[in-house]
């Protein structure tokens, strides 16, 4: 008797399998795709298991459920692939693609902030507060990472907010990296003067105070001794 293959490993099957419809073009963007009953008949699922694939699919961006309406095709890219790639990235590697969207984000933040943007910058950076081993850092983490999406969010440019939601998991592995290992933990003062120079609307004033942010950290990756 055939052993069954777990659930999970169905899910994946058929999620594979729409998703390849859709890169063929047989389920074009925008279109909407078979019900629940006959993709279960076309993948040779349980309807159950055709659910959790759609679910993937919607989480992963490629599909998208109007209620009443549907399942819709939302996109052709998988990101997945695009995460897995990134995995590889070394830590000096995710540290300068995060300064890179981090100085344009103040850069822009800098010129089109209103004095509602200044005083949520002010509150998350008060609430940023120290890391807090009692919680192994986890809080502290959240804190700071709250602060820094901010000023992404405060740059009005939705592809960089988009950008940097997508790479959330690596932004907040670059915080952790600096209570974990042998870097050093930029000081609430280089944080301030982030803001401090998007206030000025000084766009490179703004930037520099992100590099600067940074450079110690990005000094002790180069010499790789962390």
């Amino acid at each position: 008797m055939l052993v069954q293959p777990p659930r999970t490993s169905l899910a994946d099957a058929a999620a594979n399998s729409i998703r390849t419809e859709i890169a063929a073009g047989r389920w074009p963007i925008g279109s909407r795709i078979p019900i629940e009953p006959q993709l279960a008949q076309l993948l040779g699922v349980s309807r159950g298991t055709v659910r959790e694939a759609v679910k993937t699919l919607v989480s992963r961006g490629l599909l998208e459920v109007r209620q009443g309406s549907g399942t819709y095709v939302r996109s052709g890219f998988d990101p997945s692939a695009s995460l897995q790639k990134l995995r590889l990235a070394s830590l000096r590697d995710q540290f300068e693609v995060r300064r890179a969207l981090e100085v344009e984000a103040a850069r822009l933040a800098a010129v089109r902030h209103t004095a509602k943007d200044l005083r949520r910058l002010h509150t998350l950076l008060d609430k940023r507060g120290q890391p807090d081993m009692a919680d192994d850092g986890a809080a502290f983490i959240e804190r700071d990472l709250a602060f820094h999406l901010a000023i992404v969010d405060v740059s009005g440019n939705l592809a960089l907010v988009e950008t940097c939601r997508f790479i959330t998991g690596y932004i907040k592995e670059t915080i952790a990296s600096t209570l974990n290992a042998n870097l050093p933990e930029p000081d609430e003062a280089a944080h301030r003067a982030i803001v401090e120079g998007i206030a000025s609307r000084d766009p490179e004033r703004a930037a520099a105070a992100v590099r600067e942010l940074m450079a110690p950290t990005m000094h002790v990756l180069a010499l790789g001794t962390a």
